[in-house]
């Protein structure tokens, strides 16, 4: 029986890595994809009351820059496309590292945001929180 305890801890370590890394999910292939039924997905461009949350207003030039800094300073996350007037962020939970998107897009005075979960149903509210911090954030900051 000591024998097998090895390919037992083997397979167990294969079996969590893969597990782990299922976790990450695909990015997504569309820029501000409309939001799924799930409630896992917030987006200033969505029509429904479920998914719908305000742009920012850019009031000045470097507006945009330091909207970018603000989402940065939530933590845990990395830019994945950085182009003049779009940012994709990518958010990695720390237990489970479970990845979600946080979409920026600058039209005019306004940027849009569109923050989902790549996997699952429901986020526990995670994305509305990322969200409402980037606002106080944006507010703190730059909104002067």
């Amino acid at each position: 029986m000591t024998r097998h305890l090895p390919h037992a801890s083997g397979l167990l370590a294969i079996s969590a890595a893969l597990l782990l890394s299922a976790c990450a999910g695909t990015a997504p292939s569309q820029r501000f994809a409309d939001c799924p039924s799930s409630p896992n997905c917030l987006s200033s461009k969505a029509s429904d009351a479920g998914h719908k949350i305000e742009p920012i207003t850019l009031r000045k030039s470097e507006d945009w820059a330091c909207l970018i800094k603000s989402a940065q300073a939530i933590g845990n996350n990395s830019i994945a496309v950085n182009e003049p007037n779009y940012v994709r962020l990518e958010y990695v939970s720390k237990i489970m590292r479970f990845v979600d998107d946080l979409e920026l897009q600058q039209e005019n005075n306004l940027a849009h945001i569109r923050s989902a979960s790549r996997l699952g149903y429901s986020d526990w509210g995670v994305n509305r929180k990322r969200v409402e911090q980037l606002q106080q954030n944006f507010s703190a900051s730059c909104g002067k």
